[in-house]
């Protein structure tokens, strides 16, 4: 059997071994075994294969890796649209009860109810948007 194939093997066996523990080892270290079968194939002897793939291991550990994990832990995507108000405060303009009410938010003036059908806001006092229905901002103390 050719060395550059015993390369390929070996390459595809730490690729399936990636994806079954997925722990960013394996995979770079196939990646330098793929560079063992690049030298083998253009003829290069034991030794050179060998410092090749320990070269490779080496770059690819140091370099691919680190960039691999860090795509793990990608930030959650950001709030756009009324998703965003949520969580905000405003300030009531006129009287919020259950019937209704306008706040200013984020600049802009809104139609606004009480989350809580009990409970009522004067103009002048914060609230916090709980949720957006429509065009209506949900607000409590």
């Amino acid at each position: 059997m050719p060395d550059w194939l015993i390369w390929i093997v070996a390459a595809a066996g730490l690729a399936v071994g990636e994806i079954l523990t997925a722990g960013f080892i394996l995979g770079p270290i196939g990646l330098a075994a793929l560079l063992g079968a690049l030298v083998a194939g253009l003829g290069g002897g034991a030794v050179a294969q060998l410092v090749a793939f320990l070269l490779g291991s080496l770059g690819s550990l140091l370099i691919v890796r680190p960039i691999a994990k860090r795509h793990l832990r990608t930030p959650p995507p950001a709030r756009t649209g009324t998703a965003a108000l949520i969580g905000e405060t405003a300030v009531v303009l006129e009287r919020v009860d259950a019937d209704g009410g306008r706040i200013k938010l984020a600049g802009e003036v809104w139609s606004a109810r009480a989350f809580d059908h009990d409970e009522a806001f004067e103009p002048g006092q914060r609230v916090t948007v709980i949720e957006i229905s429509g065009a209506t901002a949900l607000v409590a103390a």
